[in-house]
């Protein structure tokens, strides 16, 4: 691949990664805030809603960091760190009560630990060309 479509297509990368975890706080946690931290509580989170303000500051502060290229390696560490959690209390195949509710919570279940493998990357690799960091790639 030409070196010239690199830096676009690594921003395109980080914005289309870090999407759902900056919409997701924007459009659901935020605005439903008390029914959220009670399905919390619900699934067994100590401390819900303490736990979800951290969430979403996690959230915010990890997609923002990808998507514009800066300290990307602390941001994707902030947004697995999320999605060690939120897999296993809420996209538990094992914790299903029927084989519909199995097969749809094994599709969000891996889903989640494609992004886990995601972040991984760039925490190992940075954010690459056409970011903050990687300025002169």
């Amino acid at each position: 691949m030409p070196n010239a479509y690199q830096p676009h297509l690594a921003i395109l990368g980080r914005l289309l990664l870090a999407a759902i975890f900056l919409i997701s706080p924007l459009v659901n946690l935020i605005p439903n805030f008390g029914a959220t931290a009670m399905a919390m509580g619900n699934a067994g989170i100590p401390f819900p809603t303490l736990a979800l303000a951290i969430a979403i500051a996690m959230l915010l502060a990890g997609s923002v960091s990808m998507i514009a290229g800066y300290r990307a390696r602390w941001g994707a560490l902030l947004l697995l760190l999320f999605l060690l959690p939120a897999t296993y209390y809420f996209h538990a195949p094992w914790k299903a009560n029927d084989a519909a509710e199995v097969a749809a919570q094994a599709v969000h279940f891996l889903k989640n630990i494609g992004l886990m493998g995601a972040m991984l990357m760039i925490i190992v690799l940075g954010s690459g060309p056409g970011s903050f960091e990687g300025r002169g790639q």
